[in-house]
């Protein structure tokens, strides 16, 4: 359409960019070459031999063949190998002179950059399970590392998020071209993301930033993310030093850093060179939770063994569990660091691993194993030591006196040394860098002694506007305890009557004792109203939210425990649905054991619930799990336990962390921590206050779902849904169905469109604040959701229509349970079961039928979509005719000229036609599939002037029979398997004498046909 701003004008936006930065360009059609190649074989070969220039020619070839022919395994494995080879070079064994040699072939010259070639190329079709045309590729060295998919920035029906579907079909279509690819990008010039082959949808991100300053827009331009992303050098950056695979043994994943992590990542290098020639302060690198810190931790550790000649690095964390969860990350990405770490199992282990080696290695330790002696450890600068949350208590640089009682009870000055200074005089010349998720308090001062300052920070407002976590809001439910005067009164009277026969001490220490939050917020009828409470909120307002896991954090153990069997008091059947994970002593109850376990219990635990279709969904904890501990679907957290500072923050951000379309995470207080929230926030950065001062869903969700509820009545002005709020189950749905109706109108377009988009953010909102609105909104939102989900699958976003109707009846009935609590199950269509016929008389007369027009056609539209996508799949002949006549009919309606009944009468005429197809194979004792082959035999008019039926019938079971003996398990991979097919058929049809003479173009249809049904029986 004139006026427009096309996909294809965007594409050549795209490519002027690529071209403004110097890379040469090459439009595919007019490159002659192997289409059946992924590579730009002529390029690659050129650029291979140059950048290895003292290779001999054996060498050469012999890695060429290796790069082009992988071993067997699965897409992403091979894209594994091939990115070590990207990255490190081809390690290749060959023969001269009767010797064998060895060497490595490099695919890119890291440090030469205009040795390279640099092509972006559009329009360049690769052949493979099917004919696929990308629309930008950009080739290094003849190597296709980036694919880009582009979407109409005009159309309202495409967007990146369709750009991210086609990418996978791709990868399913053409899926050799992935082998080769190191970088995914999808654009609708609004949104440019990118991500790599394993990335969901919701793990391909923005890059913002050209030059490395934070605080873009919201959104960045699409400029801004290709000129930043992809200057030559900056994308080599990327290739060799920001890609890496993360392998927990059972599932690779391919991880591409974000813009924050690169640039962090690079300052921090130039601050540890600084460092080690200077003073050993390398800084303080502060990215919020939830935003990859540990893996900025890896790229860090990598890039620093090129920059620094291989030092050692010693990496500190200040627990057990936190070494562990660390020292896991970098054991999975083992092969881009390409060594192993090791982790130290006593201060004299450490010891023996930093002698053993003058250079390399990366050592894992806690600061306790320091303060098991105070000898030096090793006196070498090429130490770099990494410290993990790098601003706790004992990283104190002074010496303070402590007094201490001794055996003879006398009082003793002990000098206490701070683990910052046991460290430091354990590796004097060693150099400092502190990683955190959480900003250094105002008051610490000793951090930024042993570290210096900040090298990047990377705030929550950014990471929540990149999409990197999600915002945390905060519900105050504390717990209103009211002290009986009578009972306390008693209490006082009893300390004084065991006064009399009693040490005074004593009585002073039990009164603390029972005086202390524990005996409080741990009282029997206090754990019950918690309980009770968190159970109610839990069961009405979480609980089918994403996939239900929550954590509740306790004041204490003996707490914790109290809480686990009360809620079981409760809810017995949950005996599956909750945990307890603490640490463990000796001397706790032999009953704790039971459910505490030992160490293989906890860890099987948190496998259970990181698995999000586990039956355990609440974790009770106190201490574990609070910090470095990622459920990305957990959502909510109930706090039974005062926290401050970094601590609290920690804590909280366990809800951050992206799933899908999680709105954000909740945390329910039930000990009033507003306060010390407010406080921790005063150490984080102006935009953060601004932004998260004060994150309660009463200010924020609540008015908001206001908002949204008062658009979606607006847009139902003039539809009485009355009886959804008081009617029987069955006049709700009909209410649903006629609210859908409504919507979907012919002349509703714009409203659904905007209806779709705001009753989203009303249910967004409402998940966030549902304990906070009252039953009847509620309920009011409720019917706005299930009409939503209800046009979005009939529509199915513009009408492709992929769902059935027992799976619609089935998610509607879901949704009603959920939302209003009804027993009954109801069906739209009471009458049709789980298994039906789109042909059935019965079930199309109820259609014809139906008082709500817009639905019926909306959901015959979708029944024969689908079934057209069958016919598609196995009768070319009929699917051809077929899609003309609804093709024919739906632009009729829209044009205005029939009504909905018309339209529906029309659809009802197909719908019998295609029965009647169905009733003629039967006639002439053909089935399904040998009517497909008649059909296609006899599609010309004109050849039954030339055959007898019985002749087209026999050649049609023959041809039919042939084809079933002759099916191969390669048949779609090899194009020898459809050459012998084709040569088969072509001697049967000679057998026959078809097609006559003059009429060659029914072979064409005939071989059309014969490999539809053959590429169909194989899947």
């Amino acid at each position: 359409m004139a006026g427009l701003f096309t996909e294809a004008d965007y594409e050549n936006s795209v490519l002027e960019l690529f071209k403004n930065m110097n890379w040469d360009y090459v439009y595919g059609p007019e490159i002659e070459r192997d289409l059946k190649s992924p590579l730009y074989d002529s390029v690659f070969e050129n650029s291979i031999n140059r950048i290895n220039p003292t290779v001999d020619y054996n060498g050469v070839m012999e890695a060429i063949n290796k790069f082009k022919n992988f071993e067997n395994g699965d897409l992403v494995s091979k894209n594994k190998v091939f990115m070590d080879y990207l990255q490190n070079g081809i390690p290749v064994k060959y023969n001269k002179n009767g010797e064998e040699q060895s060497t490595i072939v490099y695919l890119v010259d890291y440090d030469n950059l205009n040795n390279n070639s640099f092509i972006v190329a559009n329009q360049w079709t690769f052949i493979e399970n099917s004919n696929k045309r990308p629309d930008i590729i950009l080739f290094l060295n003849g190597i296709p590392v980036v694919l880009i998919e582009l979407k109409s920035p005009s159309r309202d029906e495409t967007d990146a998020s369709e750009a991210y579907l086609q990418i996978r079909n791709y990868m399913q279509e053409i899926p050799s071209m992935f082998i080769y690819n190191a970088i995914c990008v999808l654009s609708d010039q609004l949104t440019s993301k990118a991500g790599t082959i394993t990335s969901g949808e919701d793990r391909f991100m923005e890059w913002k930033t050209v030059d490395g300053s934070y605080e873009n827009t919201q959104y960045a331009s699409f400029d801004t993310f290709f000129e930043g992303m992809f200057q030559k050098e900056r994308l080599l950056d990327i290739i060799k030093n920001f890609i890496c695979f993360s392998n927990d043994g059972k599932k690779n994943i391919k991880i591409l850093a974000g813009y924050h992590q690169y640039f962090a990542v690079n300052k921090a290098i130039q601050s540890t060179i600084r460092a080690t020639e200077t003073d050993g302060k390398a800084g303080v690198f502060w990215h919020t939770q939830g935003s990859g810190k540990s893996l900025s931790m890896v790229f860090y550790a990598q890039l620093l063994q090129k920059n620094l000649n291989s030092p050692t690095i010693v990496v500190i964390t200040d627990r057990n569990d936190l070494d562990d969860q660390l020292y896991s990350q970098f054991v999975k990405c083992s092969e881009f660091l390409r060594q192993k770490p090791i982790q130290a199992e006593s201060r004299v282990h450490l010891k023996e691993l930093l002698a053993g080696r003058k250079a390399n290695g990366i050592i894992f330790t806690t600061m306790q194993k320091f303060e098991e002696s105070f000898d030096v450890l090793s006196d070498r600068k090429n130490i770099i030591v990494m410290s993990d949350e790098a601003h706790r208590s004992q990283y104190g640089l002074d010496e303070r006196v402590k007094i201490v009682k001794n055996e003879a009870g006398e009082d003793e000055a002990k000098i206490v040394i701070g683990t910052a200074r046991i460290i430091r005089n354990s590796l004097p010349n060693a150099s400092y860098i502190g990683f955190t998720g959480t900003p250094i308090s105002t008051k610490d001062r000793s951090t930024r002694e042993v570290f210096g300052n900040y090298i990047d920070i990377y705030d929550m407002t950014q990471a929540v506007e990149d999409g990197a976590t999600r915002p945390v809001y905060y519900e105050s439910r504390v717990i209103k305890l009211k002290l009986d005067e009578e009972t306390i009164r008693l209490i006082d009277q009893e300390y004084e009557i065991m006064g009399e026969n009693a040490n005074p001490a004593v009585i002073e220490k039990s009164k603390k004792q029972l005086g202390r939050m524990e005996a409080v917020l741990g009282a029997d009828e206090t754990i019950d109203s918690l309980v009770t409470d968190i159970i109610d909120h839990y069961e009405n307002n979480r609980m089918n939210l994403l996939t239900g896991k929550a954590m509740i954090v306790a004041y204490s153990r003996p707490i914790a425990l109290k809480i686990y069997h009360k809620i079981l008091e409760l809810r017995p059947t949950w005996k599956e649905k909750i945990g307890v994970v603490m640490t463990s002593s000796n001397k706790d109850p032999e009953e704790w054991r039971e459910i505490i376990g030992n160490k293989a219990h906890k860890e099987e635990m948190a496998i259970k619930f990181k698995d999000n279709d586990d039956p355990l969904k609440i974790a009770i904890v106190v201490d574990m799990w609070l910090t470095g501990f990622d459920v990305p679907s957990l959502s909510t957290m109930y706090v039974y336990k005062p926290m401050s500072g970094h601590n609290l923050m920690q804590a909280i951000a366990r809800v951050n962390r992206v799933y899908k379309d999680k709105e954000g995470g909740l945390v329910v207080d039930y000990v009033g921590i507003a306060n010390a929230l407010k406080q921790a926030m005063n150490d984080y950065t102006a935009r953060d206050k601004n932004r998260y001062g004060d994150p309660d869903i009463g200010k924020i969700a609540y008015p908001k779902f206001l908002e949204k509820l008062e658009i979606c009545r607006d847009l139902f002005h003039g539809f009485d849904y009355y009886l959804f709020e008081n009617g029987t189950d069955l006049e709700r749905a009909k209410t649903i169905s006629g609210g859908v109706n409504f919507i979907v109108a012919a002349n509703k377009k714009e409203e659904k469109e905007i209806f779709i988009k705001e009753a989203y953010a009303l249910h967004q909102a409402l998940s966030l604040c549902s304990s906070l609105v009252e039953p009847e909104l509620r309920l009011e939102a409720a019917f706005f959701e299930s009409v939503r989900v209800l046009v979005m699958r009939l529509m199915d976003k513009g009408g492709r229509g992929t769902i059935s109707l027992p799976e619609m009846n089935k998610r509607i009935n879901e949704l009603l349970k959920q939302s209003i609590k009804s027993e009954g199950v109801i069906n739209l269509f009471s009458d049709v079961h789980e298994e039906f016929s789109l042909f059935d008389p019965k079930f199309l007369d109820e259609i014809s039928k139906m008082k709500e027009k817009n639905l019926a056609l909306e959901l015959l539209r979708s029944l024969i979509a689908d079934q057209l996508k069958i016919y598609r799949r196995t009768n070319v002949v009929k699917s051809e005719k077929f899609s003309e006549i609804i093709q024919r009919t739906i632009n009729a309606y829209l044009n205005g000229m029939l009504s909905n009944e018309e339209v529906i009468q029309e659809l009802l005429k197909l719908a019998d036609q295609i029965k009647k197809g169905k009733d003629q194979g039967n006639s002439l004792g053909l089935t399904d599939e040998e009517l497909a082959f008649y059909d296609a035999l006899t599609k010309p008019e004109a050849i039954k002037d030339f055959y007898e039926n019985k002749e087209l019938i026999a050649l049609t079971k023959e041809l039919t029979e042939t084809l079933r003996n002759s099916k191969t398990v390669d048949w779609q991979k090899k194009n020898s398997a459809r050459a012998r097919m084709r040569m088969i058929i072509k001697k049967l049809l000679k057998k026959y004498k078809y097609p006559p003479e003059g009429m060659e173009d029914a072979l064409k249809t005939v071989m059309v046909q014969c490999e539809l049904w053959t590429d169909n029986l194989q899947l």
